[in-house]
């Protein structure tokens, strides 16, 4: 790389770098947060495109290549935030990053890829969906996803910071092996121990310029640190307490049990950190968030001579968890906000918030932790990691806590934002707050902590102070105990045999997946049509099933539409218009009085239509950056409009043969709803076996990982509007059929039915998740109640009553799905 340069908004990420990596060799490229190294690592593998300078790879020159042109080179990226789809499966994930070349290598696609789970470690099942992994895992999944191409070239940014020892132990085997292939990598690290051990030349960035290269052996970690901080480090860690012995403690833990732990005590005096130790998993996460007062935990929590409830503890203790992405950040909100979100009360002038406080106590407190930001209104997903890390560290300091709880509270930082985050959490130690801190970083916790509790399958296993805190001792405790795993959940597994928990595995994937709400769907169906049948016979009598499958079909294609629209995180509130729209269009030239080249004329025009309908939604949505609410609802206004032009009254009666051939039966089974299930299964194979719908979900899971893993975001979502509006073709022509005339007036009601029948089907509003079978469900449910107001002689208010319950019960079911996979989550992490 030569010569790189990358701005972003007028602000300089990078300015004229350059790198030289040699064939087999380990790389190491350092600098503080900020410094540039993950963006000119991101250009190299064409995630980002420079403004200037130029790469050479094994002896070609290369100019704006994606991501998948950089995996088809032989470039592989381990992300420090893992390009994971959370909405889809591991195996999913996998389909969707690697090329279909690489599953050759297997006898099947499954084989090789529990090969390659194996061989990083990660004990997962294929059908599991990535969100309900933890951290470690996901990076686990990254690093799998990076080795499977066997790249010429493989960069791997801060990949240690969530792992565990054996893990970490495991990468760096992997590395090696791929060095002695040939294999050149590019190592990112704030670990200068790391850099010491693999790598073989080093480069420093600071402040988004080459400070220096040079080769590992010849440099001393002093002279590191100067390169990368600007400035000579004393020391890393503050000195610790030293206070007089007999002093009475501040906090004490007396036999707190949670879940997945038991009997955890421990005391600490004015001006001590308490660190908790263990192999990563093993409970310290779980006393965190029990002290953070979001697990339920029996025992006593005194601090300064007072007992705290949970409750009290969720409002007064400032946690930093692990994952800083899903459970510590606001993602779409700014820096300023995310910072200030936990100290408003520090803000109020009698009853409104002073913006000039706010900014005065947020800006000096991301000044002290040197937070490189373009301004405070930045959006706080621009920062980097260990910028985003300080951004927390920060919420914490301003909440003016009882309490802090710091979880790898310096994963991802650099080594100068590291000393000023050991300092402030001395500082805020020595204030009297007491503070713990959970860390893999055995190192860590030996330089910053007065006392460190060892922790081993959720009990401690072994209490440290003074001399005996030595990172050897840590590492000892840890992985020799042999205490039994606590929990009432670890418990009962452990009493069942491994097929039952197999079962038992099986049955949980599938109430978590995609097709759970299809069956309670169903249950639904038969419990309503069973009850209205006790009511009136007539009910299953082949006229009223012919009747409701015909209303089906027209709403079915409409709301298949639909889903494709959810299932990308967008939504088409235009179908209901289109169709009326479309069947205007049809009312010119499907008459009575048309020939057959008029009739397929017509048709052409409608379909014509709806792919330039499709086209504009999809383009004011990508390109001209309209959010997809406000291109379809403008598109929605144009289109009714234009229907009310072309016919100001309901005219032009529909060719009663066209009318009788589409409607045509198969006994009381209409064939276009037989149709509408062939497409329904043609979809949802699609959506699950091809590329076409890896990529659809893949856009609507996330964007940025999507397009990291080499999706093409915009044709994706252009295409996908595309469909939509075909599908809306489909129903419209159903409609066309059922009402007969060329009606402005109608159609509209199908925008508002549509997004209800996918939502009762399970597809998510937020995209990434979501299934055709449940759509149709959601679809015959949606009629079936609309049909059971007249058999059951009720009132049409009832209509809308019963499809807001409806809707109201599939959001709460989906609502408390989600938090409880949430909560697993997090234990698990």
């Amino acid at each position: 790389m030569s010569d790189i340069s990358k701005s972003f908004g007028g602000v300089a990420a990078l300015t004229d770098v350059s790198l030289e990596v040699l064939p087999g060799e380990v790389h190491a490229l350092l600098g503080e947060n900020g410094a540039g190294k993950s963006t000119l690592m991101n250009v190299a593998t064409g995630t980002i495109r420079p403004d200037a300078g130029t790469m050479v790879f094994r002896g070609e020159l290369i100019d704006n290549i994606d991501p998948r042109d950089a995996g088809r080179l032989g470039i592989a990226f381990v992300h420090q935030h893992p390009a994971v789809l959370p909405d889809m499966t591991v195996f999913e994930n996998l389909l969707v990053a690697l090329p279909a070349s690489v599953f050759a290598e297997g006898p099947s696609r499954e084989e090789f890829a529990r090969s390659l789970l194996d061989r990083v470690n990660l004990r997962v099942h294929l059908s599991d969906r990535v969100e309900t992994l933890t951290v470690a895992q996901k990076h686990l999944l990254e690093i799998a996803k990076a080795i499977a191409v066997k790249p010429a070239l493989l960069v791997l940014d801060e990949p240690t910071a969530p792992l565990g020892e054996e893990s970490v132990r495991m990468l760096f085997r992997l590395v090696r092996e791929f060095v002695a292939g040939g294999t050149s990598v590019v190592y990112i690290t704030h670990r200068l121990a790391e850099v010491r051990e693999l790598a073989d030349r080093v480069t420093v960035l600071r402040d988004g310029r080459l400070r220096a290269t040079a080769v590992v052996e010849e440099i001393s970690d002093r002279e590191l640190l100067s390169l990368i901080v600007g400035r000579q480090l004393d020391s890393t860690f503050p000195p610790k307490y030293d206070g007089p012995e007999g002093e009475e403690p501040n906090f004490v833990l007396d036999r707190l049990s949670g879940p997945g732990f038991k009997d955890v005590s421990v005391a600490a005096r004015r001006g001590e950190i308490i660190g908790v130790a263990g192999v990563v998993g093993n409970g310290q996460s779980d006393l965190l968030r029990s002290l953070a007062g979001l697990s339920q935990f029996d025992g006593a929590v005194t601090i300064n001579g007072t007992g705290v409830s949970s409750k009290r503890l969720l409002s007064e203790a400032a946690y930093l968890p692990a994952d800083r992405l899903s459970e510590g950040l606001m993602m779409r909100l700014t820096v300023r906000e995310n910072a200030a979100v936990s100290a408003l009360t520090r803000f109020r002038t009698r009853l409104l918030l002073s913006r000039k406080r706010e900014l005065g106590m947020v800006g000096d407190t991301l000044g002290s932790l040197s937070v490189k930001a373009a301004s405070l209104d930045a959006p706080v997903s621009s920062l980097s990691g260990g910028n985003q890390q300080k951004v927390m560290v920060a919420r914490a300091l301003l909440s003016e806590p009882e309490l802090v709880l710091a979880d790898e509270p310096t994963q991802g930082v650099d080594v100068g934002a590291r000393a000023e985050i050991y300092q402030i959490l001395r500082e805020v130690s020595a204030s009297g707050i007491p503070v713990i801190v959970a860390s893999s970083d055995a190192k860590e916790l030996e330089g910053l902590c007065d006392t460190v509790i060892v922790m081993s399958r959720g009990h401690v296993v072994d209490v440290l102070r003074g001399d005996e805190l030595t990172e050897e001792r840590m590492i000892h405790a840890a992985v020799s105990s042999t205490t039994q795993t606590v929990g009432v959940e670890d418990v009962a597994e452990a009493e069942l045999d491994e097929r039952a928990a197999a079962r038992r595995a099986k049955v949980r994937r599938f109430v978590q997946g995609d097709y759970a709400p299809s069956v309670l769907l169903v249950a639904v169906m038969v419990l309503l049509g069973a009850f209205i049948f006790a009511q009136n016979d007539r009910y299953l009598g082949a006229f009223n099933i012919s009747a409701m499958l015909l209303l089906v079909s027209a709403l079915g294609f409409i709301a298949m539409g639909q889903t494709i629209a959810l299932l990308t995180g967008g939504i088409d509130l235009s179908v209901g218009p289109l169709v009326g729209f479309l069947v205007v269009i049809g009312s010119f030239f499907i008459l009575n009085e048309s020939s057959g080249a008029s009739i397929l004329l017509g048709l052409a025009a409608m379909l014509g239509t709806s792919i330039v309908v499709g086209l504009v939604n999809g383009t004011l949505i990508r390109y001209v950056r309209f959010t997809a609410i406000a291109a379809t609802l403008t598109v929605y206004i144009a289109l009714q409009g234009m229907s009310f032009i072309l016919r100001p009254t309901a005219e032009g009666f529909i060719n009663s043969e066209v009318s009788r051939a589409i409607t045509t039966k198969l006994g009381p089974i209409p064939i276009a709803f037989v149709v509408l299930v062939l497409l329904v299964l043609g979809l949802e194979y699609a959506l699950r076996k091809t590329p076409w719908g890896w990529r659809l979900r893949a856009a609507g899971s996330d964007e940025e990982s999507a397009r990291r893993v080499g999706v093409e975001i915009n044709p994706t979502i252009v295409m996908a509007y595309v469909a939509t509006s075909v599908l809306t073709f489909l129903g419209a022509i159903m409609l066309m059929t059922q009402i007969g005339v060329g009606d402005p007036a109608q159609g509209v009601a199908y925008t508002l039915s549509s997004i209800t029948a996918v939502v009762l089907g399970g597809t998510s509003l937020l995209g990434g998740r979501g299934t055709f079978v449940g759509t149709l469900f959601g679809s015959m449910l949606l009629v079936q109640v609309l049909n059971a107001t007249v058999f059951l002689r009720l009132d049409q208010m009832w209509q809308y009553i019963l499809q807001g319950v409806l809707i109201l019960a599939a959001a709460i079911l989906y609502a408390v799905a989600r938090s409880s996979r949430r909560r697993r989550v997090a234990r698990k992490a």
